[in-house]
């Protein structure tokens, strides 16, 4: 299968926005499915699609894991040394979040298909491989809900208490959360933020014995 480029897909592209506030419209079960389907289609290490969803669309799923991870929000916080006051804001914000979305997809990370390695150097990059894979699919889902109609924001609250919200969520001891999408139609699309110029984050190799430009820099900065 073949396809001519497209000039329409890069407007479409670059007008995905980071939505937070959401309409309490519920979201159809077939158009999440569709969503999650299109997220399968992400790249992936060796084609093993380590990603696996857990989605919650019920009130009591999910004040069950705010409830959950704000426990454990709520110890380093005060670990930080927050005033209690402080504490309560971000805690309240966090559970409003998750519970006023009509869906929360878990993003999940499971080695049970990835190649298994001796050595630790490997294994590191075998699992930085499924995570790269898990991210992809998670950014394709955030376009197919755009697709759709539906905003979406990426949290990454999980990555701080995996165990926490694999507990909640009874999930099995292989499923690794990751991130979470939140997700909904839009009650506001926030304007778009300023994008760093290409020219400002690419370096063009143009012979294996050409410097980055920083390289330079830094030699001329040592000898000044």
């Amino acid at each position: 299968m073949t396809f001519s480029p497209s000039l329409d897909f890069h407007p479409f592209i670059r007008s995905r926005r980071s939505v937070r506030r959401f309409l309490p419209d519920p979201v159809p079960r077939a158009v999440i499915e569709r969503v999650l389907e299109t997220g399968t289609y992400a790249p992936s290490a060796h084609n093993r699609q380590p990603w696996r969803f857990a989605v919650l669309t019920t009130s009591a799923a999910k004040t069950h894991l705010a409830d959950a991870m704000g426990a454990d929000f709520r110890r380093d916080l005060l670990a930080d040394g927050l005033s209690l006051a402080e504490i309560e804001t971000q805690i309240t914000r966090s559970h409003a979040r998750i519970c006023e979305a009509p869906v929360v997809i878990l993003l999940c990370l499971t080695l049970a298909d990835m190649d298994t390695y001796p050595d630790e150097k490997r294994q590191r990059a075998e699992y930085l491989m499924a995570t790269q894979s898990v991210a992809l699919a998670g950014g394709t889902i955030l376009l197919a809900a755009h697709a759709e109609g539906l905003g979406g924001v990426w949290v990454c609250a999980p990555l701080f208490a995996p165990d926490t919200v694999r507990g909640a969520l009874s999930l099995p001891p292989d499923w690794e959360p990751q991130g979470m999408l939140l997700m909904g139609y839009p009650a506001v699309v926030p304007e778009a933020r300023v994008r760093k110029a290409v020219e400002e984050v690419t370096f063009f190799v143009n012979s294996p014995l050409t410097p980055h430009p920083s390289t330079t820099l830094e030699k001329n900065n040592a000898n000044s």
